[in-house]
């Protein structure tokens, strides 16, 4: 895990604006959440290997499930799962997406190279680029 710095970390923003903002670029509120916490997550597959930027958030006013929640944002990470080794193990296709919801990464420390890293920053950008006239 990465963890990326960010001029929207601790902003406080209705949940969906966020997800109004990022859906078209690929963000998707990610499939472990609960009441209180989720993540905004835009998935970068490569070589049989899944790198996901996360952009935590908790929510500050209601709860995830209720209409207009206002949520704030955590420090934003690129984490890495190895899904040639789902893969290989037989828990493919629905299989493994559906214990990738509630599985921790096979390697959490997994080597994420600089190029991914490079790629988590310009998209960090990006995403500030978009929220920042919100505020």
């Amino acid at each position: 895990m990465i963890p990326l710095q960010s001029i929207i970390e601790s902003n406080i923003y209705p949940l969906y604006v966020l997800e109004d903002r990022f859906r078209p670029g690929g963000f998707v509120v990610g499939s472990i959440w609960n009441y209180e916490e989720g993540y905004l997550e835009l998935t970068i597959k490569d070589q049989g290997m899944n790198y996901f930027l996360r952009i935590p958030f908790y929510a500050v006013a209601g709860s995830l499930d209720y209409p207009g929640v206002t949520v704030r944002v955590e420090q934003p990470f690129l984490l890495v799962y190895n899904q040639e080794q789902f893969e290989r193990e037989g828990l493919g296709g629905t299989a493994s997406g559906m214990l990738n919801q509630i599985q921790s990464p096979v390697n959490s420390d997994a080597d994420i190279p600089e190029s991914y890293t490079k790629i988590g920053k310009k998209i960090m950008k990006k995403v500030e680029e978009l929220l920042l006239p919100c505020r």
